[in-house]
């Protein structure tokens, strides 16, 4: 395995973040030539901070099933938009770049990002081709395609059913300019990419509507879009058991468990 860690920092700002690589070396023996699609895993934290229970363990399960792994340390509050939109898009760039070294598969970089992770990667995934990203990182538009991407009970909007704080975290004093431009669903277009949803439906700090919501925009827009939404389970479940549960037991939900193996059949038909 190659296991790095990555400072990204662009040159006109104070933040950085830090890129911890998960990649599964070629092997003679076996796969001396193999490409593998990679997961670029944004953990979320209401952009206050990058929850360490949606990062290393869940690189550890796509690295299980034959995939690359990258986990996005982001710059969240005091740092606002678009920071750690660049920084997403500082990612796929140098992913890109460095395809060869790392044997990536170009055209198989998927977005994997959890509740306020789930919206900075949903965030990348509406707003890849706007002119101003290709601008500030000097680079090709086509660079910074996501090919899907995986929502785990995603801030989608910044409207009745938003989790506020999230937003207003991420905008800091721009908060009322730009709160309108936050609502995903109302972003997506014919280039976002296919997307894979869960959520549940008790979800009482980020609504089930964030994901019904992202899901009809997708749909509207004729994008392939699979979504799952279990009648129970609370919000940041990371993997829904004891390996991403806090020290209460809070985490562990059984029925939830599955959303894994859903992905995992998901990106087998990618």
């Amino acid at each position: 395995m190659i296991h790095e860690k990555i400072e990204i920092q662009r040159e006109d700002s104070e933040y950085k973040a830090t890129l911890y690589t998960y990649f599964l070396d070629n092997s003679n023996e076996m796969h001396p030539e193999k490409k593998r699609p990679v997961i670029v895993i944004c953990p979320g934290g209401g952009y206050e901070m990058t929850s360490d229970r949606e990062a290393e363990p869940i690189a550890m399960r796509f690295l299980a099933m034959g995939y690359h792994a990258v986990v996005l340390r982001y710059s969240v509050y005091p740092a606002v938009y678009p920071e750690a939109l660049l920084q997403v898009g500082e990612t796929v760039k140098y992913l890109r770049e460095h395809a060869n070294k790392y044997h990536i598969d170009n055209n198989k970089i998927i977005l994997l990002g959890f509740s306020a992770g789930g919206h900075l990667a949903g965030s990348f995934g509406v707003f890849w081709n706007r002119p101003f990203l290709a601008k500030e990182l000097s680079v090709e538009q086509e660079m910074l395609r996501p090919n899907g991407m995986i929502l785990c009970y995603p801030v989608i909007t910044s409207g009745d059913k938003a989790h506020h704080s999230s937003i207003k975290h991420l905008l800091g004093e721009r908060y009322e300019e730009l709160k309108e431009e936050m609502a995903l669903e109302k972003q997506v277009s014919k280039e976002t990419p296919k997307t894979f949803l869960w959520h549940t439906a008790t979800d009482d700090c980020v609504p089930v509507e964030n994901s019904l919501l992202f899901f009809q925009a997708l749909h509207d827009h004729d994008i392939p879009v699979e979504m799952h939404i279990y009648p129970i389970g609370g919000h940041g479940l990371g993997l829904a058991n004891e390996e991403t549960s806090i020290p209460n037991g809070y985490g562990v939900q059984e029925e939830c468990q599955s959303w894994i193996s859903l992905v995992e059949d998901w990106l087998r038909h990618f």
